[in-house]
């Protein structure tokens, strides 16, 4: 679908010269584009724990939806040349017929399609690169009716508004990947996924255990680890201490099945 999408936009917008739809036209190809490396990085992502990745694959999917960045950065540079070559005057004159119209609603109602879709999955899944695509493909259509005003506006006898429309067409490209980007980077930086308190609360809710620290989360949505200090009576004897945090273990992953692994780590209480 998103291939078609593009390839319509990129054709008619050729053959019109109209600038706005062109660079939706680029802005959708990386759509499809996308999807392509997302296939890739969740094929990846799927491969089980060997010995020189014993965390797993799972970041091969937010190093995809990272690449997709990548891709629009690439189509931000090319919709603000050829909006700059149509203000310099440097390109022909657009035509505006009913076919521009009829080209750019199809393309909307496709992408809602794409979008709801994927969003609803993405959410399913959590997936990162699911809700990555659907993030730039939402764009797109706030893109897409950006240009279907400026294509009224430009038959109404006000031309000058196609290249701006492709300047606002950038701006939601630019905002798209910035979205992306903030999300990823998050991930790969080992920012916190589960707050602190909130795994504070449920191992304090096994009466053996007196307290903890040194809780850390890290990973995506769907595939967290977690490692923490758990407090037991110094007295305690040791086995039994192990039995204690593999029940705190059982309740925290009870509780967040999306932890694929736990290590906690015990101690007797401050003095």
């Amino acid at each position: 679908m998103n291939v078609g999408v593009a390839l319509a936009k990129i054709a008619f917008g050729y053959a019109s010269g109209a600038i706005s739809i062109l660079s939706d036209g680029f802005h959708s190809l990386t759509d499809a584009s996308s999807n392509v490396v997302g296939l890739v990085g969740i094929r990846a992502a799927r491969q089980p724990p060997d010995e020189d990745h014993p965390y797993g694959h799972r970041k091969y999917e937010t190093v995809a939806a990272a690449a997709v960045t990548a891709f629009l950065l690439l189509v931000v540079i090319e919709v603000l040349r050829n909006a700059s070559n149509h203000l310099s005057g440097r390109s022909a004159p657009t035509e505006i017929t009913t076919s521009s119209f009829v080209v750019m609603i199809v393309t909307v109602a496709v992408n809602l399609v794409v979008v709801a879709y994927e969003s609803r999955e993405g959410v399913r899944l959590s997936s990162e690169i699911l809700i990555a695509d659907a993030t730039q493909t939402r764009g797109d259509v706030w893109s897409s009716l950006t240009v279907i005003a400026a294509l009224l506006g430009a038959r109404a006898g006000l031309p000058i508004l196609d290249p701006l429309a492709a300047l606002v067409v950038a701006g939601f490209i630019g905002y798209s990947g910035f979205q992306i980007a903030t999300t990823t980077t998050r991930i790969l930086s080992d920012r916190i996924v589960i707050e602190s308190s909130d795994i504070e609360a449920i191992v304090r809710s096994v009466p053996q255990v007196i307290g903890c620290h040194h809780i850390r989360t890290r990973g995506s949505a769907d595939h967290v680890f977690l490692d923490l200090h758990v407090w037991l009576p110094a007295a305690m004897p040791l086995e039994e201490a192990h039995h204690y945090s593999h029940v705190v273990k059982d309740r925290l992953m009870e509780r967040y099945p999306q932890i694929v692994d736990a290590v906690i780590h015990i101690e007797p209480p401050p003095s």
